[in-house]
């Protein structure tokens, strides 16, 4: 591989590619802003490189799930500013205050603590209000919200920039999601509306995600959250959400390889791996690749008739997938020699294996498949700073450039 990497697996992450989807996207939705979610260490790509080839891209700003993944952002120099998208735990908001992170709250013992915990600092702290408009998993009532940003504007150290929704089926295909999703952004103006009349007035209103981003333009308002399509895949029915011709389609960021650690011929009729589960069909060489389930190749897989790309060819697996290794049926010849390529994640000449292909085997959906990839495979980074940089030691965050999303 030349990049210092021992181990014979690996995954490489093009960021490149990513900044040049963020690049499309942002011209879709402009003139919305665009806010690159980045949680899950970027869907399993890496968080702070990812971060960074995303503002490369033209985003405003970012978006984690978790405080300790804002901290991360932070302490690898980035001063964008970051939504945390779920309500800190009130232990943790003093944390995200002092990390000049942005939270998302919908409890009044949210702002309580977040409002001290800006005063102790002597920090003015912009938060985001998140509604519940129909999904049902966190936000608050409708019916509560101009309490929440009244108990906001009381607080001289906090400040209402944000409120926002969550879409809960923008990437359906059913006339049924489509009634629902304008249903649920109904919800959202009739909140921000009642808001306004009071005083309130955000400056940000935000429910896109990257299936509403692209498929309900009315939702992308005054900012998106896009995920998936950061990455290159899209989200849900293809059939719904397709991108526009003039923006092109997205390209895979992350992409599987390993090499071939070695091969032997068996006979028709041999079974190979745990449980001896299937007989080859005919004599066939048969390649032992060193990547498995731990290292987020799913044991399913086998029994789902997935096949890996050798020389440009397709291959099935030949037996159940172990843990940190998988067996090829690489049939009767020529066989592929240790060292050779293999492709369980991307394009190799003119095949390409894609993460919808895994999801769909695996009756799931590709963020599952991308998100899965574990720790440690090593992720090589092609078209941004190499692996080896050094991110551990961060600048002063720079308080003029937080919390500005346009």
């Amino acid at each position: 591989m030349g990049d210092g990497t021992v181990r014979p697996a690996w995954a490489e992450i093009d960021l490149g590619a990513l900044s040049r989807n963020t690049a499309k996207l942002v011209a879709l939705v402009s003139p919305a802003a665009l806010c690159a979610v980045v949680k899950a260490d970027g869907y399993g790509h890496g968080a702070v490189r990812c971060a960074s080839a995303a503002l490369a891209g033209g985003a405003a700003g970012l978006a984690v799930a978790l405080v300790e993944e804002g901290i991360e952002l932070r302490e690898a120099g980035i001063t964008a500013p970051v939504l945390v998208l779920s309500e800190p735990p009130y232990d943790a908001l003093d944390t995200a205050v002092a990390g000049g992170l942005t939270p998302t709250l919908y409890s009044e013992g949210g702002v309580v603590r977040t409002a001290a915990a800006a005063r102790a600092l002597g920090r003015r702290v912009p938060v985001h209000l998140k509604v519940d408009t129909g999904m049902h998993r966190v936000g608050a009532d409708p019916s509560e919200v101009g309490d929440l940003a009244r108990a906001v504007s009381a607080e001289p150290m906090l400040t209402l920039e944000g409120v926002w929704t969550h879409l809960a089926v923008a990437d359906g295909s059913a006339s049924k999601d489509a009634e629902f999703t304008e249903l649920q952004l109904d919800r959202l103006g009739d909140a921000v509306s009642a808001l306004e009349q009071s005083g309130a007035t955000p400056a940000l209103v935000h429910a896109a995600n990257s299936a509403a981003a692209i498929a309900y333009p009315a939702s992308r308002m005054d900012m998106v959250r896009c995920g998936i399509t950061l990455y290159g895949e899209l989200p849900g029915d293809a059939r719904v959400i397709e991108l526009p011709e003039s923006i092109g389609t997205l390209e895979p960021v992350m992409s599987l390889h390993a090499k071939v650690a070695s091969v032997r011929e068996l006979r028709a009729g041999d079974r190979v791996s745990y449980g001896l589960l299937r007989p080859l069909p005919t004599d066939a060489f048969v390649a032992t690749i060193p990547i498995g389930y731990a290292d987020g190749v799913p044991r399913k897989l086998f029994e789902a008739g997935f096949q890996v790309l050798i020389g440009g060819r397709r291959y099935p697996i030949a037996g159940t997938i172990t843990m940190d290794q998988l067996m090829v049926d690489c049939g009767g010849g020529p066989p592929p020699t240790p060292g050779d390529d293999v492709v369980l994640l991307g394009r190799q000449l003119d095949e390409e294996i894609t993460a919808r292909e895994w999801a769909d085997l695996l009756g799931t959906i590709s963020y599952e498949i991308l998100c899965g990839i574990g720790r440690r495979v090593p992720r090589v980074y092609l078209g941004g700073p190499g692996p080896d940089r050094d991110v551990t030691t961060a600048p002063p965050i720079a308080q003029d450039r937080l919390f500005r999303w346009n």
